[in-house]
C-alpha cells in the first residue's frame, strides 16, 4: 500500500533533489511513486515550497529543482541578492520585479522573508516575479524598501 507519511515523502523529496536533477514536477511526482509513495502534481509542488526548493538553470540552460544550499560552489558569482534583480517597477497596482533567468524564486522567497504587511504574496516564475501590495495608497513606499533590500547604499 502506498506511504501517505508527509515526513517520509519530503525526506525522500529532499533525497531525490540531492541525488537527482528533475526539470519537472511531474518527473518528481513519478519519482516518488517508484518510491511508493502516493502523491499528485499539486503535492509535490506544497513539498517544493516547504523544503525551500527553487528552480536553478544549469549551465546548459536546463531548468531543475534543488535545494538552496546544494550549490555553494556558486555563491561567490554574486555579491548580493541586488545581483539578481534587473528592474523593480509598477504600475499602480501591481509591482513586477525582473530578475536574471532562473533567479525569480529566490528573490521572491526574500521578497516573502521580509514578512512585511505590506506585501499580500508574491508569484514568481522564471525570471519575473509579481508582488500584491495590500494597500496601494503604500505602493511607492513598497517600492523603495523593496529597492532598499536588495541595493546597497553604495549603488
Amino acid at each position: 500500500m502506498p506511504s501517505t507519511d508527509a515526513r517520509a515523502r519530503l525526506q525522500a523529496l529532499k533525497g531525490l533533489l540531492e541525488r537527482e536533477e528533475a526539470s519537472t514536477q511531474e518527473e518528481l511526482r513519478e519519482q516518488l511513486e517508484k518510491l511508493d509513495f502516493e502523491v499528485t502534481q499539486s503535492t509535490v509542488s506544497r513539498d517544493l515550497r516547504r523544503i525551500g526548493a527553487i528552480k536553478m538553470t544549469d549551465n546548459e540552460g536546463v531548468t531543475t529543482y534543488r535545494l538552496p544550499l546544494e550549490h555553494p560552489a556558486t555563491a561567490p558569482l554574486i555579491d548580493s541578492l541586488g545581483d539578481l534583480v534587473r528592474t523593480i517597477e509598477h504600475n499602480g497596482a501591481m509591482i513586477v520585479v525582473q530578475t536574471t533567468p532562473g533567479s525569480a524564486s529566490l528573490v521572491a522567497r526574500h521578497i516573502d522573508g521580509l514578512r512585511s504587511d505590506d506585501v499580500l504574496g508574491t508569484i514568481a516564475g522564471d525570471d519575473t516575479i509579481f508582488v500584491a501590495p495590500s494597500s496601494l495608497k503604500k505602493l511607492d513606499a513598497l517600492v523603495k524598501r523593496l529597492e532598499a533590500s536588495f541595493y546597497s547604499p553604495a549603488r
